[in-house]
């Protein structure tokens, strides 16, 4: 048991550390390994330890943190709410709740009316995938294997990576390759054969499973945790055109790329697509306080009309969390926000990082909008072997001792900032890249 605590006369961060790794046990690790940045505060763009380091934000957290910290009118939001009703059973109408579902929808393709709230990413994608079972009554839901879509059962079981296998106890998943024209599964050299031909694989998989038993197709409409795969022209079309052929739902998984994250309000809204449910979280509220849910097509909402919807949470659209989404939205729309994340993506981002690819040959490839982007490091540019986890590793720390906190995925480093990031900020943490790529180098 740990002797330190916070009561301690200078909180610092290897007294944080030690309470956190005596008490606190950590998701996705080995718990003995662990050395965790003890984070005292933020505001913006930036974070700091207990030891006063500041670090520029380049992961904004789980990709999560869209509008920044602290954000002034999204705080008090959640401090007007708090002293007014903190909680309320998801039963009851809520004045809160219903404005959050109301904005929400706005930002939705017409035809879709109904919002239903729950406490994150994950059960939003289990909760969409029981509508589509329950609406269509069939069972199997296709996903990519380059996906992640949550750690609750259904979802765990959809996503596509190493974090499947040992959670695989939901039944119905079968998994399929989508595009990724960089690393192609399927001979491709252009995109429009990288299109066709995973449009073709995915349809096959279809039929040798037997349209009629698959409930639904599940698609992040741009991966981010397996690469920032953005998809090439006419998929996600084709997509809607083969769910449409056989009679499947077309769910969207918007959690980490809805609400700004790609310079759109919907990454969707970017391509010729028309999902039937939606789901978000992360960048609805910023992560502020957990929060997540499913946008119904009407066609779906009404089918439970006269059917009971065997689904529910206790924390459904709780009030802190529906202020926190109406004070997000809010200031993003006044604030400019969404469009200052396409203008950063497309002036500032993009150009840098097609710059850095120019001067390192460790840098197999930059792709991604917005305020959501990729930069692959290879060992070889030409057999394109990813970089190995060790200098992976190594770019991190030197990464973080340069003041800048990374997102570090695979053989990526993921340029993923807030998306109140300003032009200047954009050239210091990119900046600190071309550094670190250079130290590495040498």
């Amino acid at each position: 048991m740990s002797t330190t605590s916070l009561e301690s006369p200078a909180i610092t961060n290897a007294i944080v550390s030690d309470l956190d790794r005596s008490a606190v046990f950590h998701s996705w690790s080995a718990q003995g390994a662990l050395k965790p940045l003890a984070i005292a505060g933020g505001l913006g763009t930036a974070v700091w330890d207990h030891d006063g380091r500041e670090y520029l934000d380049f992961s904004s957290q789980l990709v999560n943190v869209t509008i920044g910290y602290q954000h002034p009118k999204v705080v008090a939001a959640i401090q007007e709410q708090a002293a007014l009703l903190t909680t309320i059973a998801p039963a009851h109408a809520n004045a809160t709740r219903a404005e959050a579902a109301r904005l929400i929808t706005d930002r939705a393709p017409d035809g879709f009316n109904k919002v239903f709230f729950t406490n994150g990413g994950a059960d939003a994608n289990e909760n969409a995938i029981r509508m589509a079972r329950l609406y269509t009554g069939r069972d199997k839901v296709l996903s990519r294997y380059r996906s992640y879509h949550g750690n609750t059962g259904a979802a765990i079981a959809a996503t596509g990576d190493w974090r499947r296998i040992p959670n695989e106890y939901a039944r119905g998943h079968v998994h399929t390759f989508g595009p990724y024209l960089y690393r192609s599964e399927f001979w491709a050299e252009t995109p429009g054969q990288e299109s066709e031909r995973a449009l073709h694989h995915l349809e096959r998989v279809i039929q040798l499973e037997g349209s009629a038993s698959i409930a639904a197709i599940l698609l992040e409409t741009v991966p981010g945790t397996a690469g920032i795969l953005t998809p090439p022209p006419g998929y996600l079309a084709g997509v809607r055109a083969i769910c449409d052929r056989y009679g499947i739902i077309l769910i969207l998984d918007e959690v980490m790329a809805g609400f700004g994250r790609t310079g759109e309000w919907f990454a969707f809204d970017a391509f010729d697509v028309r999902p039937d449910l939606i789901t978000f979280a992360k960048g609805v509220n910023s992560g502020y306080v957990p929060a997540g849910g499913v946008v119904i097509s009407d066609e779906i909402a009404r089918h439970f009309d006269d059917r009971v919807f065997p689904g529910g949470l206790t924390y459904s659209g709780h009030p802190l969390a529906s202020a926190s989404i109406v004070a997000t939205l809010s200031a993003m729309a006044e604030e400019g926000i969404v469009e200052n994340a396409a203008f950063i993506g497309s002036n500032h981002i993009g150009p840098a990082l097609a710059a850095l690819q120019a001067r390192h040959d460790v840098i197999g490839e930059v792709r991604g909008s917005g305020v959501f982007w990729a930069i692959e490091l290879v060992a070889d540019r030409v057999t394109r072997e990813p970089l190995a986890p060790a200098a992976m590793g190594r770019l991190k720390s030197d990464l973080m001792s340069r003041g800048l906190l990374p997102f570090i995925a695979d053989n990526r480093i993921h340029v993923v900032p807030p998306a109140v990031i300003t032009p200047e900020e954009t050239e210091r943490g990119i900046g600190i890249i071309d550094d670190a790529l250079s130290a590495f180098a040498g």
